[in-house]
Parts: structure tokens; C-alpha cells; sequence
């Protein structure tokens, strides 16, 4: 599949520029995804015993007999893959050769794989000095600003403890809880990609590249500046299940299901009150300011839970809005799938799999109003543009991809059977 000539990914932000993708799991595979859905070419890395492990994670896709997993489905679309056992002298040739036509390599493989390949930071920049080299890890790899753990592995979890996040996370009498599955990747990979661009921009002015040194730790950090602030501020170390200055906040309960609903401030407070017609709470000493409230919580939900559980929850977020509250359901997946403003941004796009069918993923925000389409191309089998990446752009004959072949370091998966005699 190529997909550098599919018709909407041509006129995407990103057409004309090619990533190199050796990643793996979720930080560096979404960040390529971002770059894809872009219009980058994006060629995927993987190993030849397998590929990315993610391919054998549940849960599966299947349809008569074969098995995709959905994660890999999900965070792979518009890219092709190639198969590369870049640690052999062959292998490095090849990764060589690709670098020197790039314009980007994405590395999230565990701290110093790539480096152990022969294949440091000053090699890659000599192989190509207008190559933008993204490193993704959990304590960071630029020299100058390495710290004790820069050589640990790490995953989302590491992340979200060590930034203070899981400390903010659940309930007051019970342990530290993560967030969603796999959030410190997701927006890490973000990170990483908004990296890449300004990268690319400082390119268009200087001609050369530049290394993007993304760490996990840093990224949820400086996700959870709040926490930082008031610490640095007010000298406050806020904790999981002790709101100090703005309540009410949280999910409520209504008949049906919860809604999500946060004061802030003094003035959406009064509108609250007034909505309830409860307008003596807006003076009273529990309940005139954030702090107050947030040290009687007890007798403001006993208030606001009872209002609640008189009405549904649609009845609630129209009343709430109405009267400029801000306020969600607090959606099911159901929820989302059925939600008429996912409908309308179209949140949710269809991927055709020619194997396993079609099934809907999530959009990448945000939407340009002159590149409206994203590119819609499947996830890629295994190796499946191996053959056609190292002959058509790296300039292998058909004799030296099958020695390449025989010797293992890159293989024939899902689409030459029948086209090379090995």
C-alpha cells in the first residue's frame, strides 16, 4: 500500500514529508499516527520475528480466521511497514540508506537500542544533517540535560506516579489510582509530534535538523502544572480527595446516570443557587467562597445532591447549561458512540480493513477549516511495503532483496509470495 499517493492524504499539512517510525506499544506509534493523519509518509520499522508487539495484544478484530488486535489497529492507520533487523550490517545499510532520504525518525524503543545499532545522534546528523531525530523515553536523552534515571525504561504508569498525577488521583482513604489506559503515552506521542513541527518550521529557516528530546516525566509534569503552582505559590500540596479552593466539583448522581459538573468561582455559584432557588446560600458563611465550601463539601453535596436526584441527566445538563453552568454527562462508551456532537465533528472516522472489516476510531483533533479530510488507510499487515520501500525508493534490485530475504534481516510476510524466488 502506498500510501503517499492516496488522493486526501496529498493535500494534507504534512504531504512531502517522509517519518521513519522505529517504535513500538503506544508513545511513539501514536505520534507517527498524528503524522500520518497529516499527510506524512510515515514508514514503520518493525521487527521481522513479529513486528510491534502490540500486533499480539487483545483485544482482536477477527473475521473468518483472522485476528488484528484493535490497539494496533487504532494507532497505526496511514502508514506502511516494513520489516528490519537494522542490528546486522545489512540491516544497518538499509536503516542508513532510509535515513539519508527522510526528513524525520521517531525512536521510542527502550533507552539506548538505537545507540547499541551504531546509530547515535551525531551518526544520524552525519548521515543526514537535515534529519529531525524525535527520541521518546521516560527520563529524556539529550546529553546536556541528562539526569540519574535518563537510562531507566519506563511506561504511561511511571509516569503518571512519579509527575504527582497519581497522587491527586481517587479517593482520600484509598490508594494512589492511575488515570486512562496508557495517557502518559498518548500525550507524550502528542507532545513529541507538536515537537516535530516546530522543528520542521525552524528547518524551513535554518536547513538544518535538530534532535526532539521528548521525556514521559517531563511531559505529565508539565501536564500537571496546577499541582506546581500551588505548591510553588500558595505552598499547598494538594491531594487526592481534599479540594482546598473551588468545590463543588465532581460527579453527581441523578436518576438516570452522573453528570460532571465544576464551580470555580463565586459568580457560577450564585447561578447554581439561583437555579436551585436557594439564594441564601450565596451569603451563607459554609458556602460564600471556594474555601468555604470546600471545607463543609459535606452539607454543599447534601444541597446539590438532592436537587440532582430530582432529575434526570439530561434534564440536569440542559439546566445546568441553561443557566451558565458548565456541565457533561459523564458518558459510557455507548454514550460517546451515540453522541450527536461526536456525530457532528465527526470524532469517530470508519477504517475499512480488507481482512477483518470496518470499525470506527477516534479522529485526530484538530480539525483545519483547509484541510478538512483525514486520510482513512488501514493498518498495515506486517512487512507489507517491505518489498516495494527497499526497491522503488532505496534502489535494491530483486537479487539483493531476496539475499536480504535469505538471510533474515528483513522478511517476505504478507506480499511476495509468488513475486521472488527464496
Amino acid at each position: 500500500m502506498d500510501t503517499s499517493s492516496d488522493s486526501t492524504q496529498s493535500n494534507r499539512p504534512l504531504t512531502g514529508i517522509r517519518v521513519v517510525g522505529l517504535e513500538q506499544y503506544m508513545a511513539g506509534p501514536y505520534c507517527t499516527m498524528l503524522l500520518a493523519d497529516a499527510g506524512a509518509e510515515v514508514i514503520k520499522i518493525e521487527r521481522p520475528d513479529g513486528g510491534d508487539p502490540r500486533r499480539s495484544m487483545p483485544p482482536f478484530a477477527e473475521r473468518d480466521g483472522v485476528k488484528k488486535a484493535a490497539g494496533y489497529m487504532g494507532y497505526n492507520r496511514n502508514k506502511q511497514s516494513v520489516t528490519l533487523d537494522f542490528r546486522r550490517p545489512e540491516g544497518r545499510e538499509v536503516l542508513e540508506r532510509l535515513v539519508k532520504c527522510s526528513d524525520v525518525l521517531v525512536d521510542n524503543l527502550r533507552p539506548g537500542g538505537l545507540e547499541r545499532a551504531g546509530f547515535d545522534y551525531a551518526t544520524l546528523n552525519a548521515l543526514n544533517p537535515r534529519l529531525i531525530y524525535a527520541a521518546i523515553s521516560g527520563f529524556g536523552r539529550l546529553p546536556e540535560r541528562r539526569g540519574p534515571y535518563s537510562d531507566r525504561p519506563a511506561f504511561d504508569i511511571v509516569a503518571e506516579a512519579m509527575s504527582g498525577v497519581m497522587h491527586l488521583v481517587g479517593f482520600e482513604d484509598k490508594p494512589p489510582s492511575w488515570t486512562i489506559y496508557g495517557m502518559a503515552d498518548v500525550y507524550s506521542g502528542m507532545v513529541t509530534a507538536y515537537g516535530i513541527m516546530q522543528a520542521l518550521f525552524m528547518r524551513e529557516r535554518t536547513g538544518v535538523g535538530q534532535m526532539v528530546d521528548s521525556a514521559m516525566y517531563d511531559n505529565i509534569l508539565a501536564l500537571n502544572e496546577s499541582m506546581v503552582t500551588l505548591y510553588s505559590v500558595a505552598g499547598q500540596s494538594p491531594h487526592r480527595g481534599q479540594p482546598r479552593n473551588a468545590y463543588p466539583r465532581g460527579a453527581y448522581a441523578t436518576k438516570d446516570g452522573y453528570v460532571a459538573v465544576n464551580v470555580p468561582d463565586d459568580r457560577i455559584w450564585r447561578r447554581w443557587c439561583e437555579l436551585m432557588e436557594r439564594i441564601d446560600l450565596v451569603d451563607d458563611s459554609r458556602t460564600r467562597d471556594g474555601s468555604a465550601r470546600s471545607e463543609h463539601r459535606a452539607y454543599v453535596d447534601s444541597v446539590v445532591n438532592t436537587w440532582l436526584a430530582e432529575r434526570t441527566r439530561n434534564e440536569a445538563v440542559e439546566a445546568l447549561n441553561a443557566a451558565g453552568v458548565p456541565t457533561g454527562a459523564v458518558h459510557t462508551a455507548e454514550d460517546v458512540f451515540a453522541c450527536p456532537q461526536v456525530a457532528a465533528r465527526e470524532m469517530l472516522m470508519s477504517i475499512d480493513d480488507p481482512e477483518v472489516g470496518t470499525y470506527r476510531f477516534t479522529r485526530t483533533p484538530p480539525h483545519l477549516s483547509a484541510a478538512v479530510d483525514l486520510p482513512a488507510n488501514p493498518a498495515p499487515a506486517l512487512g507489507q511495503d517491505t518489498y516495494r520501500v527497499l526497491t522503488d525508493l532505496l534502489g535494491y534490485d530483486d537479487d539483493e532483496f531476496a539475499a536480504l530475504v535469505e538471510s533474515g534481516i528483513v522478511d517476505t510476510n504478507s506480499n511476495l509470495v509468488g513475486r521472488l524466488k527464496v
